[in-house]
């Protein structure tokens, strides 16, 4: 017996050696290579987003920068300059920042504008002037990392400017959290539809998951290089939201709510009204699981001890994406699903399979995998993953990843690769992550 554990231990090491160098050099040559330097806008700086299945610039759009993909370009790049010791993207996330800063920030009233053209001048319709709280916790995200990685304080104080501006004009003081989508001053648009053109007007007034989750997630990135205590007050406040508010019992999160956190629902109203709010109400299994990993990095970050509470919370959180989410015959997560009011089992309304949420799984199947060792099925299930990826989600003819997997979206095999919503943030996260852990050296999972 003692000689088949040693045989078997040893084969998986073997096994998690191969997969970590598969994920290295799909990383470098399938990820950041096909991006990086062919999205760099050295004309108008930032970078580029829209690109053809082929990786030729998509010469039929606009090509907008948004705040919400120039700052993943940031982060990208500063933390691959990190991870790789690799001056090359250093010199990215510098030429990023820049516009960041020159560009995309509001020198009249603060904070970051949500869209700019690609000369970063104000874009006709959509977001017009308009700021998202979700846009500026990635810009916080993107300056924070950018920091870490070069040093230049002036990153620091324009995250520390970003972080309070959302104090000032986002926060809300009395039902705690933070609102969304507010006019160029930073006012709150009040519910008063006539106030915006932008696409998301529905929500005004709202609070939602998404944003929150990102605000989370930003705050833990920014209290890493600045342990400011108001800013370790609201990321602990967004933990608690988010772990104890947002997420149902069932373990899956609540996509709308009230200002007071009352959930928005469309589960009792007509067949025609629940699928016309399909948007606003179903359960994103790709939000779940990532948000398991961004509670837990909350946790760890702050510093909380023997915090079983948001680790208990997380765990359920996966083992409700795999028992109703996973698909079982090829792997991979669904988009979404939805509990009907006449059964307590879920419903899959969207089979596609989002390049997005697969990188999040993986990188939360294999964490669960790492906390949880003696519950085998995370690490059957991050195994089945990579295989999927493998198979359906990454272009190993051009590069970069399919928009969703080609079992359930086979037209996808000639989509665009990039887009202003699709860039390399998740993906590029996920492998690194999924490389410290094989390796043991991720902080989460550390002894």
């Amino acid at each position: 017996m003692i000689m088949t554990a040693a045989c078997a231990a040893s084969t998986e090491k073997e096994e998690n050696r191969r997969m970590r160098d598969e994920m290295e050099k799909s990383l470098k040559s399938e990820l950041l290579n096909p991006w990086y330097p062919l999205s760099v806008d050295s004309v108008h700086g930032g970078f580029l987003c829209d690109f053809t299945y082929d990786w030729h610039p998509d010469e039929s759009g606009p090509q907008n920068k948004m705040i919400v993909s120039q700052s993943r370009h940031v982060w990208t790049t500063s933390q691959a300059a990190m991870f790789f010791n690799d001056d090359r993207y250093r010199k990215l996330a510098a030429h990023g920042f820049h516009f960041l800063k020159e560009k995309m920030w509001d020198e009249t009233y603060g904070g970051f504008y949500m869209l700019r053209n690609r000369e970063g001048g104000p874009v006709k319709n959509s977001y017009q002037d308009e700021k998202r709280a979700y846009g500026n916790a990635f810009a916080i995200y993107a300056l924070a990392s950018y920091y870490a990685m070069s040093g230049d304080t002036s990153a620091l104080t324009l995250a520390e400017k970003t972080f309070l501006w959302l104090e000032k004009h986002s926060h809300d003081p009395e039902h705690k959290g933070y609102f969304d989508q507010m006019a160029r001053d930073g006012s709150l648009p009040c519910n008063d539809r006539a106030k915006t053109k932008a696409w998301d007007f529905a929500t005004i007034g709202w609070k939602d998951q998404n944003s929150s989750i990102h605000l989370m997630e930003a705050f833990a990135e920014l209290y890493k290089v600045w342990p400011d205590s108001l800013l370790r007050s609201r990321l602990f406040e967004m933990l608690v939201i988010i772990r104890d508010t947002i997420t149902t019992e069932k373990g899956y999160l609540t996509l709308y709510l009230e200002r007071n956190w009352m959930p928005v629902s469309f589960r009792d109203s007509s067949a025609a009204a629940r699928e016309a709010n399909y948007s606003l109400d179903h359960v994103s299994f790709g939000h779940d699981v990532e948000t398991a990993y961004l509670m837990l990095e909350a946790s760890h970050i702050l510093r909380l001890e023997a915090d079983t509470k948001t680790l208990t919370v997380a765990k359920r959180m996966i083992d409700h994406a795999l028992a109703a989410g996973w698909d079982d015959h090829n792997g991979g997560f669904f988009y979404e699903g939805y509990y009907f009011a006449d059964s307590d089992s879920i419903t899959i309304i969207n089979e596609a399979k989002e390049w997005w949420v697969q990188a999040e799984g993986l990188n939360a199947l294999l964490l669960m995998s790492k906390l949880f060792p003696q519950d085998k099925k995370y690490d059957e299930a991050f195994r089945k993953q990579w295989e999927y990826m493998n198979k359906y989600l990454i272009d190993h003819e051009y590069g970069g990843w399919y928009k969703d997997g080609l079992d359930k979206s086979p037209e996808q095999l000639k989509g665009a690769k990039g887009s202003d919503w699709k860039v390399n943030y998740h993906e590029s996260r996920a492998l690194m992550n999924c490389i410290k852990m094989l390796k043991s050296e991720h902080e989460l999972i550390k002894k």
